[in-house]
């Protein structure tokens, strides 16, 4: 079993390596479906010693072997978090369509925050594969009512535009419109929660932005990879987060 987790990481870490170049040439419009990898710097193409997935880097110590210069561990660290998900979500559901689905749900939510953390933007082409996988899961993952997947669509969408309509730029059209595709996969009371988790983190993250004199408070912070991260524990742990939460209330 060992070896077949550490394939199963590797598989992982490996299709997370080719999310690094989306993050890098989606935004940027370049061809990401050819070509070959290269060095963010000198721009030298790279072979394959260079780009195994998590251990590569480790090995060149974080540099290009060619001109030296740093690379970002947020590549390596990218690669590791595919490694883990793909671990964690076999472990969860074995050898079933299940796995393969939450695994390319967390995929785009990943490809989602980072390319918002570069560009402030999150493209309609993301927020569509979303809504496309929000279908399928309404056969994957039945467990939910129709009505409550409807009313998902609108239950934390239409409380962040009306907070833009009153605070105009308070938030993106995108995180609308991905809070809005997303609302069919978790329904009106999760899409509520993972709303709740991001406005908490966000929250958090703006005070410590405030206190460190990183930001006034006239700036804004892409609050996309905020909304990921609700949406996936809203998913995966959303049952249990209320359960918890309710708990501390004595409800």
């Amino acid at each position: 079993m060992a070896i077949i987790y550490l394939l199963i990481f590797m598989m992982g870490a490996s299709v997370f390596s080719f999310l690094n170049v989306l993050i890098y040439r989606v935004p940027r419009k370049m061809n990401y479906v050819s070509g070959r990898s290269m060095c963010p710097s000198c721009e030298h193409e790279l072979n394959f010693l260079d780009m195994v997935p998590v251990f590569g880097w480790i090995f060149l110590g974080g540099k290009c072997r060619y001109c030296k210069e740093k690379i970002s561990s947020r590549y390596m660290l990218i690669e590791a978090l595919g490694g883990g998900f793909s671990v964690y979500f076999f472990y969860l559901y074995k050898w079933s369509i299940q796995t393969l689905f939450v695994f390319v749900l967390f995929a785009l939510l990943t490809l989602i925050a980072f390319v918002d953390i570069d560009t402030m933007e999150i493209p309609n082409g993301f927020v569509v594969f979303g809504l496309l996988l929000s279908l399928v899961s309404w056969v994957l993952f039945p467990g939910l009512m129709w009505y409550e997947r409807i009313i998902g669509i609108f239950s934390a969408a239409l409380i962040l535009l009306i907070i833009t309509l009153i605070v105009p730029g308070a938030f993106g059209g995108g995180d609308i419109k991905m809070m809005a595709a997303f609302g069919i996969l978790l329904g009106w009371k999760m899409s509520l929660l993972a709303l709740f988790l991001a406005v908490l983190m966000g929250g958090i993250y703006g005070i410590v932005l405030l206190i460190r004199k990183k930001v006034n408070r006239k700036d804004h912070f892409a609050f996309g990879p905020f909304l990921c991260i609700g949406v996936g524990a809203a998913f995966l742990w959303g049952g249990e987060i209320l359960r918890v939460y309710l708990s501390i209330w004595s409800l």
